[in-house]
């Protein structure tokens, strides 16, 4: 499957949990915004493949965000919108887009239409690894691997999604909310405050596989009151 990372910019909270899930059941990494605002601060430290960018939001929107990535970005942007009139997709594509897909949509379109862009790209050029250093560890950002000397440490598949997502924003604090969200459940599946203690517990095991002395973390902090934090060397 592809690792094609994508950012879903959208107003919604529920149209931005529901295409998290489908896409990253689909193979995709995925990075959800709930405005333009938000989308900038994460384009400013995070590479994408792709941008899903919804053109109707409050504030700023997806035509104004699309004309001004332009200026800066190559990055790939499919436009979603309940516009669907020709003078609207043309609006779309002037401002910079690669496609436009009017709401509401079948998933599976979607999916075809984000894969026909990204057929479309050239190869992306090699920008060199990018580690981040924890001790006697080394995490490969972009692969999502993690090492000891030449020792490969084995991750789990939570535990690498926890994992990236914290390492997007070293330094930063994570919310509890935003990692339950990353692991493709909504906090209103479940009583959040047991969605809450499970990731409470993902983190404790992988501060095993990260900390000297997980009882006295280093590297992945809790922030009290927000959440956690990846604070490599």
């Amino acid at each position: 499957m592809t690792e094609a990372h994508i950012l879903v910019v959208d107003d919604d909270e529920r149209i931005r949990s529901l295409l998290r899930r489908f896409l990253m059941r689909s193979g995709y990494l995925v990075t959800t915004a709930r405005d333009a605002e938000h989308a900038r601060r994460l384009l400013a430290g995070l590479d994408f493949d792709l941008i899903v960018l919804d053109v109707m939001m409050p504030g700023e929107d997806g035509f104004s965000l699309t004309r001004d990535l332009r200026k800066r970005m190559t990055t790939p942007i499919l436009l979603l919108t309940a516009k669907g009139e020709t003078g609207d997709r043309i609006t779309g594509l002037e401002s910079g887009a690669d496609d436009y897909l009017p709401k509401p949509f079948e998933p599976r379109e979607l999916l075809l239409r984000i894969a026909a862009i990204l057929r479309r790209m050239p190869a992306t050029e090699a920008r060199g690894p990018k580690f981040l250093t924890l001790g006697g560890l080394r995490y490969d950002v972009d692969k999502g691997d993690l090492w000891q000397g030449e020792v490969p440490v084995r991750l789990t598949g939570t535990e690498q999604v926890l994992m990236r997502r914290l390492a997007d924003t070293p330094g930063a604090p994570v919310s509890r909310t935003d990692l339950i969200e990353e692991l493709g459940r909504s906090p209103s599946e479940e009583a959040g405050d047991n969605s809450e203690r499970a990731i409470d517990v993902q983190i404790t095991r992988l501060r095993r596989k990260i900390e000297p002395d997980p009882r006295e973390p280093r590297f992945l902090q809790t922030v009290r009151g927000l959440g956690y934090m990846l604070v490599p060397d």
